[in-house]
């Protein structure tokens, strides 16, 4: 399991956002979590899925998820060796964050270019 960066979320404000964060933080995990959302899939799939991520990047976040009990890593015994990533009932507690992510995403979608794009210009 990696090292998690507190061992206690005992202060008064910002822990259960910070320990939410410290799982499904990163650039990938939030994209891969919501795919799983779809049903299990393998590696390729995932990876077919999210082009622009590299193969290193998808595997470690990966592991990560799979150590926090968030998603279920399946191996079956054959050659090639066919492994399956799913959620776990924990990781599909996580749903409903993820779908308020993904429509706040949408609605503000053409912001999010505009305010980078004249950011962009600005510099």
């Amino acid at each position: 399991m990696r090292p998690s960066r507190y061992t206690r979320y005992d202060c008064d404000f910002g822990c259960p956002v910070e320990a939410c964060l410290e799982v499904i933080g990163g650039k990938w995990k939030g994209v891969i979590l919501f795919h799983l959302l779809g049903g299990t899939k393998r590696f390729g799939e995932l990876a077919r899925l999210m082009p622009a991520v590299t193969q290193r990047m998808l595997t470690r976040q990966l592991r990560e998820l799979e150590a926090d009990g968030v998603v279920a890593r399946t191996v079956y015994p054959e050659v090639p060796p066919k492994v399956e990533y799913s959620l776990t009932a924990f990781g599909k507690t996580l749903a409903p964050v993820l779908e308020v992510l993904r429509g706040w995403g949408s609605d503000y979608l053409d912001e999010i270019v505009r305010i980078r794009h004249d950011r962009y210009q600005a510099t």
